[in-house]
Protein backbone atom coordinates (compact mmCIF):
# COMPACT_ATOMS: atom_id res chain seq x y z
CA UNK A 1 0.00 0.00 0.00
CA UNK A 2 2.86 2.38 0.75
CA UNK A 3 4.29 2.00 -2.79
CA UNK A 4 0.95 3.07 -4.24
CA UNK A 5 1.03 6.28 -2.20
CA UNK A 6 4.53 7.01 -3.45
CA UNK A 7 3.45 6.36 -7.04
CA UNK A 8 0.43 8.63 -6.69
CA UNK A 9 2.63 11.27 -5.06
CA UNK A 10 5.13 10.98 -7.93
CA UNK A 11 2.35 11.26 -10.50
CA UNK A 12 0.90 14.33 -8.81
CA UNK A 13 4.34 15.95 -8.53
CA UNK A 14 5.09 15.24 -12.18
CA UNK A 15 1.70 16.59 -13.29
CA UNK A 16 2.18 19.76 -11.22
CA UNK A 17 5.67 20.24 -12.67
CA UNK A 18 4.38 19.78 -16.24
CA UNK A 19 1.59 22.31 -15.65
CA UNK A 20 4.05 24.73 -14.05
CA UNK A 21 6.53 24.39 -16.93
CA UNK A 22 3.76 24.82 -19.49
CA UNK A 23 2.58 27.95 -17.70
CA UNK A 24 6.17 29.20 -17.53
CA UNK A 25 6.59 28.74 -21.28
CA UNK A 26 3.44 30.79 -21.91
CA UNK A 27 4.61 33.52 -19.55
CA UNK A 28 7.99 33.56 -21.32
CA UNK A 29 6.28 33.82 -24.72
CA UNK A 30 4.23 36.73 -23.46
CA UNK A 31 7.27 38.47 -21.95
CA UNK A 32 9.51 37.84 -24.95
CA UNK A 33 7.02 39.69 -27.13
CA UNK A 34 7.88 37.62 -30.19
CA UNK A 35 4.56 36.05 -31.13
CA UNK A 36 1.60 36.40 -33.46
CA UNK A 37 -2.02 35.33 -33.17
CA UNK A 38 -3.90 34.44 -36.35
CA UNK A 39 -7.70 34.43 -36.72
CA UNK A 40 -10.00 32.82 -39.24
CA UNK A 41 -12.42 35.76 -39.32
CA UNK A 42 -12.07 39.52 -39.53
CA UNK A 43 -11.89 41.63 -36.36
CA UNK A 44 -9.95 38.93 -34.46
CA UNK A 45 -12.88 36.53 -34.29
CA UNK A 46 -13.42 32.86 -34.94
CA UNK A 47 -10.99 29.96 -34.73
CA UNK A 48 -7.44 31.06 -34.04
CA UNK A 49 -3.93 29.90 -33.29
CA UNK A 50 -0.85 31.50 -31.79
CA UNK A 51 2.77 31.00 -32.82
CA UNK A 52 5.87 31.86 -30.84
CA UNK A 53 8.74 33.25 -32.91
CA UNK A 54 11.00 32.71 -34.52
CA UNK A 55 8.86 30.44 -36.67
CA UNK A 56 8.94 29.54 -40.35
CA UNK A 57 5.88 27.80 -41.84
CA UNK A 58 6.45 26.65 -45.41
CA UNK A 59 2.78 25.75 -45.61
CA UNK A 60 -0.21 26.04 -43.34
CA UNK A 61 -1.66 22.57 -43.84
CA UNK A 62 -0.92 21.28 -40.33
CA UNK A 63 -0.91 24.10 -37.81
CA UNK A 64 -1.85 22.82 -34.36
CA UNK A 65 -3.78 19.94 -35.94
CA UNK A 66 -5.76 21.99 -38.47
CA UNK A 67 -5.46 23.04 -42.09
CA UNK A 68 -5.06 26.85 -42.11
CA UNK A 69 -4.20 27.13 -45.83
CA UNK A 70 -5.98 30.26 -47.15
CA UNK A 71 -8.01 30.67 -43.90
CA UNK A 72 -6.25 33.51 -42.05
CA UNK A 73 -8.22 36.76 -42.14
CA UNK A 74 -6.92 38.85 -39.22
CA UNK A 75 -3.80 38.97 -37.06
CA UNK A 76 -2.36 40.46 -33.87
CA UNK A 77 1.43 40.80 -33.61
CA UNK A 78 3.52 40.99 -30.45
CA UNK A 79 5.81 43.94 -29.66
CA UNK A 80 9.01 42.18 -30.73
CA UNK A 81 7.82 40.25 -33.79
CA UNK A 82 7.92 40.97 -37.50
CA UNK A 83 5.57 38.76 -39.51
CA UNK A 84 5.74 38.18 -43.24
CA UNK A 85 2.80 36.45 -44.91
CA UNK A 86 3.04 34.97 -48.39
CA UNK A 87 0.51 34.16 -51.05
CA UNK A 88 2.57 31.14 -52.08
CA UNK A 89 3.72 28.05 -50.23
CA UNK A 90 7.37 27.77 -49.16
CA UNK A 91 7.64 31.52 -48.44
CA UNK A 92 8.35 32.19 -52.11
CA UNK A 93 7.44 34.98 -54.43
CA UNK A 94 7.20 32.75 -57.45
CA UNK A 95 6.15 35.27 -60.09
CA UNK A 96 8.44 38.01 -58.78
CA UNK A 97 11.34 35.63 -59.17
CA UNK A 98 10.25 35.01 -62.77
CA UNK A 99 10.38 38.77 -63.41
CA UNK A 100 14.16 38.41 -63.28
CA UNK A 101 13.89 36.24 -66.41
CA UNK A 102 11.87 38.27 -68.96
CA UNK A 103 12.25 35.70 -71.77
CA UNK A 104 10.79 32.95 -69.57
CA UNK A 105 8.08 35.31 -68.36
CA UNK A 106 7.08 36.19 -71.90
CA UNK A 107 7.11 32.56 -73.04
CA UNK A 108 4.76 31.62 -70.18
CA UNK A 109 2.43 34.56 -70.88
CA UNK A 110 3.02 36.17 -67.50
CA UNK A 111 2.35 39.90 -67.38
CA UNK A 112 3.69 42.59 -65.05
CA UNK A 113 0.19 42.84 -63.55
CA UNK A 114 0.41 39.14 -62.62
CA UNK A 115 3.69 39.84 -60.87
CA UNK A 116 2.31 42.83 -58.97
CA UNK A 117 -0.57 40.69 -57.67
CA UNK A 118 1.78 37.93 -56.49
CA UNK A 119 2.99 39.24 -53.20
CA UNK A 120 3.97 39.21 -49.58
CA UNK A 121 2.98 41.50 -46.75
CA UNK A 122 5.46 42.47 -44.05
CA UNK A 123 3.85 43.37 -40.72
CA UNK A 124 5.82 45.17 -38.04
CA UNK A 125 5.76 44.82 -34.23
CA UNK A 126 2.44 45.61 -32.51
CA UNK A 127 0.59 45.57 -35.84
CA UNK A 128 -3.08 44.67 -35.99
CA UNK A 129 -4.69 43.63 -39.25
CA UNK A 130 -8.46 43.68 -38.79
CA UNK A 131 -9.03 42.15 -42.23
CA UNK A 132 -6.60 41.09 -44.93
CA UNK A 133 -9.31 42.11 -47.40
CA UNK A 134 -8.02 45.66 -46.83
CA UNK A 135 -4.76 44.55 -48.47
CA UNK A 136 -6.46 42.62 -51.30
CA UNK A 137 -5.14 39.52 -49.52
CA UNK A 138 -8.47 37.96 -48.51
CA UNK A 139 -7.87 34.29 -47.67
CA UNK A 140 -4.66 34.13 -49.71
CA UNK A 141 -2.05 33.33 -47.03
CA UNK A 142 -0.30 30.02 -47.71
CA UNK A 143 2.98 30.39 -45.77
CA UNK A 144 4.47 32.75 -43.21
CA UNK A 145 7.41 33.58 -41.01
CA UNK A 146 7.81 35.25 -37.64
CA UNK A 147 11.14 36.91 -36.92
CA UNK A 148 12.13 38.27 -33.52
CA UNK A 149 13.50 41.80 -33.15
Amino acid sequence: MKSIKITIHNILSTTFLMVLLGFGANVYAEKSGCWAKFYEDAQFKGNNFRLQGPSYKRNLVKIQGENWDKRIESILIGPKATVTVYENKNMKLTLKEMAKHPVLMKSLGITMQDILEDSEIILHPNSKVHSFGEYNFYHKIRSLKIECN
